[in-house]
């Protein structure tokens, strides 16, 4: 049966080009929240962010469910950012009988904000579509941020290391 792949890290760790390489290694369809809401409504979600999101999060579920039972492995390339998240989609899928794992992407700080800066200069450049991250959206992302630990993560990736070329498991 097919199974769900959950890419859990902070903004710019990198979960979307591993979503991309879990999508080639697993013949997966990838659904991006991130996606959805900049395809729908670009950088101007104002206070409707959240709403917004959580809605194509729940769109996001029903339709992964529904690709599952075609026999195709699907990856959610969203944050699972707070434990309850993660326990949440664990619990959605397991009550379906729907396998489920989640690839936690760690980051140090220093590459992190890196890797800020550089989608901030892409996106302020149009080399791509994403949100731009400014300091005070940063540290909000940082303050919700709940890491999981070892016995909550399927696989830890050392994110740090991916822009070296490849994906080492810690």
């Amino acid at each position: 049966m097919a199974k769900v792949f959950m890419t859990c890290g902070r903004i710019c760790s990198g979960k979307s080009t591993y979503a991309a390489c879990l999508r080639r290694k697993y013949n997966a369809v990838v659904l991006s929240v991130d996606e959805i809401t900049l395809a729908l409504f670009g950088q101007d979600t104002g206070d409707k962010h959240d709403e917004y999101v959580e809605r194509a999060e729940r769109y996001l579920y029903d339709k992964s469910v529904e690709i599952i039972s075609e026999g195709i492995n699907v990856v959610l390339d969203w944050g699972f950012w707070q434990r309850s998240e993660r326990e949440y989609a664990r619990q959605f899928y397991g009550s379906r009988g729907i396998s489920c794992e989640l690839h936690y992407l760690s980051i140090s700080d220093e590459e992190w904000y890196r890797r800020i800066e550089k989608r901030n200069r892409d996106v302020t450049d149009g080399k791509t579509k994403a949100y731009y991250i400014d300091k005070g959206l940063a540290e909000k992302f940082a303050g919700l941020f709940e890491a999981p630990d070892k016995q909550e993560a399927d696989i830890i990736i050392d994110a740090d290391k991916a822009s070296e070329g490849g994906y080492h498991e810690i």
